[in-house]
């Protein structure tokens, strides 16, 4: 079913197309019926360029427009959906324990579900305000010497808990020694964009989660975090797409990915902007899993 949103991507689309056809076709019987007139010939042609240019940029424009929008208002349905559902879960466990007298085994199991949910909560929002950080002009990244292979081995212990998961379905494998994997910049961020790097693949593995975190070496003096899941993969179109804000891969299968925000890899591009490197991703389809890569060149001094 065609929505709203989308009649009027497709209505401003083909207005466009007949501006540009009725203007084409004003001007060429123009031309023809005044060819002999040189100078006027050369000027309308010159104004109907930038006729056809302005009509062309206002379209294209107005479905932009009309699409950030839509990621807009499904960023908010996210968000709030991450939001209200922690909040409402606290809720429902302290009125239990209100009105209900418990045994200290069921009220030990509360405060575990309550503190989960407060550190879901805690981490939509940390990634809210992290989004409006790194876009920030006026903000600056502290410098000092982090140790990636450190960070990394937080990161996976951190979403294995988040998720429950198993050892097997969530592995790291440790590429390079750790005194070869210092970076220079800000712990927090780096923190936040290996985590999130993580965390989308975990995300996006359907109901079976089969994740592997690589801390290697690569060319040009530079550390690099790759994760590799075997979940619903990218379409080429997509892996273009994957790392602008609020963007979120159509038709995830996965629960885990339907509370997206579409801020982690937006997150981890900017993240890695920030400190001289690059973030990317690759896929051989649907359905064939992906894999995303961070490089971060190495600190000065580091061993070599």
């Amino acid at each position: 079913m065609i929505t709203g949103r989308r009649r009027s991507i497709i209505f401003f689309t083909v207005l466009g197309c007949c501006l540009v056809a009725l203007a084409v076709t004003l001007n060429v019987g123009w031309v023809v019926l005044n060819w002999r007139q040189g100078l006027l010939t050369v000027l309308g042609v010159i104004f109907f360029l930038l006729i056809i240019a302005g009509l062309v940029l206002n379209t294209i424009f107005l479905v932009r427009e009309i699409r950030r929008n839509e990621q807009h208002d499904s960023f908010i349905n996210a968000v709030t959906h991450e939001l209200k559902t922690p909040v409402a879960s606290i809720r429902l466990y302290l009125q239990t324990l209100q009105t209900r007298d418990l045994d200290d085994a069921r009220r030990r199991e509360f405060y575990r579900i309550m503190l989960e949910d407060s550190d879901r909560l805690l981490n939509t929002i940390e990634q809210v305000l992290r989004a409006g950080s790194v876009r920030s002009p006026l903000h600056r990244t502290a410098r000092m010497r982090v140790n990636l292979a450190e960070v990394t081995r937080e990161c996976v212990d951190l979403v294995r808990t988040r998720y429950r998961l198993e050892d097997d379905a969530l592995a790291y494998d440790q590429k390079v020694d750790a005194a070869r994997a210092v970076v220079a910049g800000d712990p927090d961020e780096l923190k936040a964009a290996v985590s999130n790097l993580i965390d989308n693949a975990v995300k996006y593995s359907g109901a079976r989660v089969k994740v592997r975190v690589f801390l290697d070496e690569a060319e040009g003096n530079r550390v690099s975090v790759r994760v590799e899941d075997e979940g619903v993969g990218i379409s080429p179109a997509d892996l273009k797409r994957v790392f602008r804000r609020f963007y979120r891969i159509p038709n995830a299968v996965s629960s885990r990915a339907r509370g997206s925000s579409g801020l982690g890899l937006f997150i981890v591009r900017s993240v890695a902007r920030r400190h001289g490197g690059r973030a990317f991703a690759e896929s051989a389809g649907a359905g064939h899993g992906s894999t995303f890569t961070l490089l971060l060149p190495r600190a000065a001094g580091a061993a070599s």
